[in-house]
């Protein structure tokens, strides 16, 4: 009999996702926000996710054998509360219930689970309800999908799940061995989102905004060891400044934000608008330099002698996505090589929360081989949604649909690229896609002034065939998933200026024939008409939207926007006022 196991996320209120593992292959994956339309589905239930899961499985309800959730209870007889309590000692409100009522947080979830099951037709007295310590399950994601074998040094690092913030550990023969943990209010994520918010962007999502702004800044012209230290093992934030609750918190037109009028007094006024500018790409450099280097430092203190053996190290947590960082890691001596849960944040926990469940069941998942895990669309619906689509788009059916898209990149034309099974992630990995030509002056600035509305300094990304991606990026370590930076060749700095940032490095998706053929098709394509086997990919959403998920949404985006090509599965969509 096969184990069917669902995992669901949503435990901290925001990313909610669902993952879905029969016996030891992961079958489906995806996130609530690209079916509801709404970013980070905060404050949601992952039922459209879920059910989406199961339905493209062909299982019914009564199949599922056993649903995993990333938030478990914690005994009072365990530190974290202790320190939590401890650490918010001037908010005596939240110490008190850390102390008396420390697990509220886990009954809510364990009845939006019973929710979620309900709405979905899966009854709960007929399944086994696995709940998995959050950094548990992002370890999870990480390690047991790695495919790593032998002793491997496991890293977390996110905001905080229940009250951890920070995992050490190693795995070893299918198990998950914790070495240390740091807790809430000791969070190298939640210093990092602090600043963020300081910056003028919206935690869990601006964080990105923060570290492509950071190379444009001087990370010597500011100290900010003030803001956390690391010594002697244990790390300690500074929430007289970070980190902050109740009456310590800044507030501005009625909201709070997780940093105090003394980082103000301090740094001065928090910023506002779009452009980078003086201090505060300096305050992104130098924030993100103590984080990288704090972490650094936290790794060669926790996980040096692990990683002296294998040399193999897995990564999940949102701050996993913080790719500087990641790139720091690799160059560490005695790091030969780093897996990263693509879906680090807690998104992936759905993920982790399966595989961690499926572990405990006896059955050792697969390696994970791509995320192209999401829903797809044959190219007959794609033509119905044209058809029903108001705006009555032009459409027609390419003999070659990569080689024509190919010869619009090459123009200069950037393309809206929707193929096969959406990614699970953050990022698009050539499947639901907004695409340019890397060698052509301008393209990046046209796309984010006039398809995406973003920030005018923010980079895009290089999808490059393996065959080159030795040769542009210095190194032949795997990198299918843009978690990393990479030096850039400097031969090809002027070749493919469009996907360079600012300090010479590019966030690259090296695209691989097996596991998407069209895509490496396309800029196979590429490479005959420019010479270079790379595309500037970012995206299909515009500022604040989810990615897309279904033709009907590529078509509003389309519409919303200024691209004029869009290519759905086999057919090249025009706007109609394009065509005379």
């Amino acid at each position: 009999m096969s184990k069917v196991i669902l995992g669901l996320s949503g435990a901290l209120t925001h990313d909610p996702s669902a993952a879905l593992y029969i016996d030891d292959k992961l079958i489906a994956a995806a996130e609530e926000e690209r079916f509801i339309r709404d970013k980070h589905a905060k404050n949601r239930l992952p039922l459209e996710s879920a059910r989406f899961c199961l339905e493209f499985a062909g299982i019914q309800p009564r199949d599922v054998d056993i649903v995993a959730f990333p938030f478990a209870a914690i005994g009072l007889d365990r530190p974290e509360r202790w320190h939590f309590a401890k650490r918010y000692w001037y908010a005596p409100d939240r110490a008190l219930m850390a102390l008396v009522n420390g697990n509220r947080h886990y009954r809510r979830n364990v009845a939006n689970v019973r929710e979620t099951l309900a709405q979905l037709g899966i009854r709960w007295e007929t399944v086994a309800f696995v709940p998995v310590e959050h950094h548990l399950a992002h370890a999870s994601s990480a390690y047991h999908l790695s495919g790593f074998k032998g002793r491997t040094a496991i890293l977390g690092i996110d905001g905080k799940g229940e009250y951890a913030t920070t995992f050490f550990g190693y795995g070893e023969n299918g198990e998950i061995h914790k070495i240390k943990e740091f807790y809430d209010p000791d969070s190298l994520g939640g210093l990092y989102g602090a600043l963020t918010e300081y910056l003028g962007f919206e935690m869990l999502d601006g964080e990105f905004k923060v570290m492509g702004m950071a190379p444009y800044g001087d990370p010597r012209k500011y100290d900010f060891s003030r803001l956390a230290r690391f010594e002697n093992g244990e790390l300690r934030v500074n929430t007289r400044l970070v980190n902050t609750v109740g009456w310590r918190r800044y507030k501005e037109n009625g909201k709070g934000y997780y940093f105090s009028p003394k980082l103000i007094d301090w740094l001065g006024p928090k910023r506002q608008g779009d452009n980078a500018d003086e201090p505060y790409i300096d305050y992104a450099a130098c924030v993100q330099q103590l984080f990288e280097d704090l972490a650094l430092q936290m790794i060669d203190y926790y996980l040096k002698d692990v990683l002296a053996e294998t040399g193999q190290l897995c990564f999940a947590g949102g701050s996993a996505l913080n790719v500087k960082l990641n790139q720091r890691i690799m160059a560490l001596p005695y790091v030969k090589q780093l897996f990263v849960q693509p879906a680090a944040s807690d998104a992936g926990t759905a993920l982790g929360a399966a595989s961690y469940a499926a572990h405990l069941a006896g059955i050792a998942v697969e390696p994970l081989h791509h995320v192209y895990l999401g829903p797809k669309y044959c190219t007959d619906q794609c033509i119905a949604a044209c058809e029903a689509h108001p705006e009555r788009p032009q459409w027609q059916r390419p003999a070659d649909v990569c080689a024509a898209t190919a010869q619009l990149l090459a123009e200069g034309n950037p393309v809206a690229w929707f193929q096969g099974r959406m990614e699970f992630g953050p990022r698009a990995l050539g499947c639901r896609s907004i695409l340019g030509c890397p060698s052509v002056a301008g393209v990046a600035d046209r796309i984010n002034a006039q398809i995406k509305y973003r920030e005018r300094w923010r980079p895009f990304c290089p999808s490059l065939l393996d065959r080159i991606a030795p040769e542009v990026l210095q190194t032949d370590h795997p990198a299918p998933y843009m978690t990393f930076t990479f030096d850039v060749h400097p031969a090809w700095k002027d070749r493919i200026p469009e996907v360079v940032h600012e300090d010479g490095t590019s966030r690259a998706q090296v695209v691989e024939q097996a596991t998407n053929p069209r895509y490496y098709a396309l800029i196979e394509q590429l490479e005959k008409l420019t010479g270079n086997a790379v595309v500037l990919n970012t995206s299909l959403n515009r500022r604040g939207e989810p990615m897309v998920c279904s033709p009907e949404d590529a078509l509003n985006m389309f519409y919303g926007s200024d691209l004029e090509y869009l290519v759905l599965e086999d057919i090249l969509v025009t706007k109609a006022e394009k065509n005379g």
